[in-house]
């Protein structure tokens, strides 16, 4: 498992920050990455991770690699969504475990869509109200560290800026004096 993630998480990560994306861009890209992916309505994370990636301007690759490594986390949060929802907007209770729950959408999808749309649409509301702190949250938590890690990458650079271009020299031509 380790190896997993050291594979498909950090490699593709120290390789965007020795490729010249910079570290808040790194950090960008990973907070709406998971910020996406926790979204309480399961197949709806690549087609807005995508949209995230093209109207932000994020890494496609970086974003799509949290998206899908992130899955656990969304079928973990979706009970915790479904009952803040709940409790923001009232309604009835959901007595169904995690494992319940995705048992009776995954067997009966139109049935559990009739069932709980309405719980569906009060935990998305709680996503979409909880979204800028968890964005907020880990990029303010990982720029510092991605920062750190580009310096020790890129010596010579400082945290947070691009790195230098270095200027070609210019020739310089003389022009005759007429004389």
């Amino acid at each position: 498992m380790i190896e997993f993630l050291h594979r498909r998480l950090v490699r593709p990560v120290l390789e965007q920050l020795t490729q010249g994306l910079s570290p808040d861009a790194i950090a960008l890209t990973i907070a709406v990455g998971l910020a996406i992916a926790v979204i309480p309505v399961v197949g709806t994370t690549t087609v807005l991770c995508t949209t995230a990636a093209i109207v932000l301007r994020l890494n496609q690759p970086l974003i799509q690699a949290i998206n899908y490594l992130s899955f656990p986390l969304q079928l973990a949060f979706i009970v915790p969504y479904l009952r803040l929802g709940r409790l923001l907007f009232g309604g009835a209770a959901i007595h169904m475990s995690a494992q319940e729950l995705a048992a009776f959408v995954t067997s009966r999808p139109a049935e559990a869509f009739a069932a709980l749309w309405r719980v569906t649409l009060q935990a998305l509301g709680a996503w979409f109200l909880t979204v800028p702190l968890i964005v907020a949250v880990i990029f303010f938590a990982l720029r510092p560290v991605l920062r750190g890690v580009a310096r020790r990458l890129r010596p010579g650079t400082t945290a947070g800026a691009e790195p230098a271009l270095e200027a070609a020299p210019v020739p310089v031509v003389e022009e005759p004096d007429g004389r």
